[in-house]
């Protein structure tokens, strides 16, 4: 017997709660960025304005039950795909060439639109669908069925990852990855069958950078693969011997992060020049001006998020529920690890953004369309008479 809830109960305001101190860390590190002179744009509002069509999406999302998101799932996913395939031949006035890559719509009234971002979500809700059907489908497991779920969650990330690898956007290509093997984890296959092709695919990127580092003109002979195109390697492993090109945006971010110190030069007192630290280098903007103690609480904030995102996963009863929240989890831990990865040196650049911190409304409606999707989880979780959850 499910007991009553008032409507105001079905939401999550710890998630709300925890949603807004981002949003507040976001305006500060924004407005700190947009300050230095460099820019022109208000990036502040535009941030503010894509947050609160963040809010609309949750408000458009939050009703969806599981049927009905299940129902759209597939659609969503085909949906993306179109998007993704139809930048390939889109004439340059609908999708501009930025940065050498191809990866935006312009958009009427809203500016740019990177499909990609959407994308991610959609192949979290396209995985969660195929993985329930396969466990409805094939009650009995086997090591052929596993190796059948396993080609299907492959495919699905396969078909969106290619159209995003030939743009070229390497960081969303990692994402999506990072959430195929999230999905892998939780999807009951096999250890038996895991553990030899991740024990490869180790040793295959080991041997990679052993060829990259020490070997490159075999990888030429044998790949056509030239050695300037390792340049963001190279840059990674001796930043300063190459500060001058692929290495100038990571010597400076380690400057501006390691000049903060403990507490920080204090707010708006900036001196190390980083072009577009607005976008993927927020992170130093806040390491510089406030230290390790301003990084830290960042880095606390999304533990809160990751936490509470387990902790829903964790409760509900649906099985679709839970592979979604897997899903964003993996999206969003990647995200967080990579991009305060590469600001400190210790991963290589990528171009990712911070999630709900960095400026950008393609990231921004990504991620709330993932986080909106929670919301919907806690909106439709029944509570149940004498049951551990009350």
């Amino acid at each position: 017997m499910s007991s009553n809830q008032q409507p105001s109960s079905k939401i999550d305001f710890h998630l709300i709660f925890i949603l807004i101190l981002l949003f507040l860390s976001s305006c500060i590190a924004i407005y700190s960025a947009q300050s230095t002179g460099q820019y022109d744009s208000n990036f502040l509002l535009k941030q503010i304005i894509w947050y609160g069509i963040g809010i609309g999406i949750i408000v458009a999302v939050i009703t969806l039950d599981s049927d009905q998101l299940k129902k759209l799932s597939w659609y969503a996913y085909g949906f993306g795909v179109f998007l993704l395939a139809f930048l390939i031949i889109a004439p340059s006035s609908i999708a501009p060439v930025i940065n050498g890559a191809k990866s935006w719509y312009k958009a009427p009234f809203i500016g740019s639109l990177q499909p990609a971002e959407l994308m991610k979500v959609f192949i979290i809700l396209a995985l969660a669908r195929a993985i329930g059907d396969h466990h409805e489908k094939y009650r009995i497991k086997t090591i052929q069925t596993d190796f059948i779920l396993l080609g299907k969650i492959v495919l699905i990330t396969m078909v969106p990852l290619l159209l995003v690898m030939q743009q070229p956007d390497l960081g969303t290509s990692l994402v999506m990855i990072a959430i195929m093997i999230g999905m892998i984890f939780i999807s009951g296959v096999s250890w038996k069958i895991l553990l030899p092709i991740f024990s490869s695919g180790i040793t295959l990127i080991g041997v990679i950078f052993y060829l990259v580092l020490w070997k490159p003109e075999i990888l030429e002979k044998y790949l056509g693969v030239k050695e300037y195109q390792f340049g963001r390697i190279y840059s990674w492993i001796d930043p300063y011997n190459y500060q001058s090109s692929t290495g100038f945006q990571l010597t400076r971010s380690l400057l501006a992060i390691g000049s903060g110190e403990t507490t920080g030069k204090g707010y708006g007192t900036r001196e190390v020049y980083l072009p577009e630290s607005h976008t993927d280098f927020i992170f130093s903007i806040v390491g510089e001006e406030f230290g390790f103690v301003g990084a830290s609480v960042i880095i606390s904030l999304f533990f809160l998020l990751i936490y509470h995102i387990t902790k829903v996963g964790m409760e509900t009863k649906n099985e679709f529920y839970t592979y979604i929240c897997v899903g964003i989890i993996s999206m969003i831990t990647f995200h967080v690890f990579q991009n305060i990865g590469m600001t400190i040196g210790l991963l290589p650049i990528t171009g990712i953004p911070l999630p709900f911190i960095s400026y950008g409304g393609s990231s921004i409606m990504g991620n709330f369309l993932a986080i909106s999707l929670i919301f919907s989880i806690r909106y439709h979780h029944k509570k149940y008479m004498f049951s551990s959850d009350d």
